[in-house]
């Protein structure tokens, strides 16, 4: 088969490289040609010569290899590529990425790049929990990095939860669709919100929820890779905004309807804020003082406006394509099939809240469209946030082409 992209694949030191094999050959069958790096520890789980008999290039594994520098510096090396792809992305790596270290060839090659950078991270549940991998995490995705998994399963430790590296083919799809599709949305105006809201009862006190703002984040960062140009609206996280995605930051319900007016017209409307149903009828200017059990006023509530339906409703300024989601925590399909009927939306993105997706880097959602429902099973929000862009984007193309 012709090959007409490239990556260069850096392979981590964790048990997981085994599998980097199979996933030069995934990547072959899609056309993808591959150069690799293996990092010392790599070596010690995937020989370099494997690697270079099923690439069919020299395995570079020594920043100061003089030979090899002769040949292709890491400069080179690292700009030669149309995509770097770490896999596996052991807790090291990201912590010298998101660092900025250069003391081997792999941590410079990331370092000197100008491509853009795919990490599969691989690690225990208590590695990829722990504090400072939730930091690398976040600068490095503020960097610009994308992350497909890690998936949740058992692990060569014996422990179970996030930190399984994808399998072989998950990636190489995403690479494929990254490389292939990347200008899918090109000239297309997306609208996505993001978030919880933030209704105020006094200076100090509010009525919100515990969404944090990770799955629309992710979301906007997958639409923005695939070309479009991507308006979030969203409520108070701690996110930094996507890299090419312009962010309009709100706090109450009324707030976000209104830059979303104002963001129109647009191709896309992607309702993923959590917004509050309610609000206090009555906001105080000053901070309600406890003076008794008896003195507590009565908390009256009014109702939000109803963003996903008022953007879906017939009009000159309707988008082409309006998705609503539905955090549900019983009777999933049954409220997401309700919920499409009454708000007027083309699709309904239902997953169950009940554990830990609020503020969680993992999801699992139904999506409900009018021809039927499908199932797309629980891993990373990165991954759902891919596979979602991409149904945007073949969704446009095959309804909506562009003249």
């Amino acid at each position: 088969m012709t090959q007409s992209h490239s990556v260069l694949l850096i392979v981590g030191g964790g048990i997981a490289a085994y599998k980097t094999p199979e996933l030069v050959r995934q990547l072959a069958k899609r056309g993808i040609g591959c150069r690799v790096i293996v990092t010392e520890a790599g070596s010690h789980f995937v020989a370099p010569l494997a690697l270079a008999s099923v690439t069919g290039h020299e395995v570079h594994t020594k920043l100061l290899d003089l030979t090899a520098e002769a040949r292709m510096g890491h400069i080179e090396l690292s700009r030669s590529a149309d995509l770097i792809v770490v896999a596996p992305a052991t807790a090291d790596l990201m912590a010298k990425a998101a660092s900025g270290f250069a003391n081997d060839l792999a941590s410079t090659a990331l370092l000197a790049t100008d491509k853009p950078v795919m990490m599969a991270p691989a690690m225990n549940v208590r590695m990829w929990d722990h504090p400072a991998t939730r930091r690398n995490l976040a600068t490095l995705m503020a960097d610009g990095v994308t992350f497909i998994g890690p998936d949740e399963g058992e692990m060569a430790c014996g422990e179970f939860g996030p930190g399984r590296m994808a399998e072989p083919d998950v990636i190489a799809d995403a690479i494929a669709t990254r490389l292939t599709g990347s200008r899918a949305l090109a000239g297309r105006h997306v609208l996505i919100t993001a978030g919880p809201t933030v209704e105020p009862l006094d200076p100090v006190r509010f009525l919100s929820n515990r969404s944090s703002g990770k799955q629309g984040y992710a979301l906007a960062a997958a639409l923005a890779s695939l070309g479009a140009r991507v308006t979030l609206v969203s409520g108070p996280t701690g996110l930094a905004c996507p890299p090419g995605v312009e962010r309009t930051n709100v706090e109450t319900a009324r707030q976000m309807l209104a830059a979303c007016q104002a963001a129109l017209p647009a191709d896309v409307f992607v309702a993923v804020a959590a917004v509050a149903d309610w609000r206090p009828a009555e906001t105080h200017t000053r901070k309600l003082k406890l003076k008794g059990a008896a003195s507590m006023p009565p908390l009256k509530l009014a109702e939000n406006p109803d963003i996903l339906a008022t953007l879906s409703a017939p009009g000159m300024h309707r988008p082409g394509l309006v998705v609503g989601f539905a955090a549900e925590t019983n009777d999933v399909e049954a409220h997401a099939q309700a919920k499409l009927a009454a708000k007027g939306c083309d699709w309904i993105v239902a997953n169950d809240v009940s554990g830990d997706v609020m503020g969680g880097d993992s999801n699992a959602i139904l999506l409900v469209t009018a021809s039927g429902t499908e199932t797309l099973p629980r891993q990373a929000k990165t991954v759902i946030a891919g596979e979602l862009a991409a149904r945007i984007a073949a969704h446009l193309t095959a309804r909506h082409p562009q003249t």
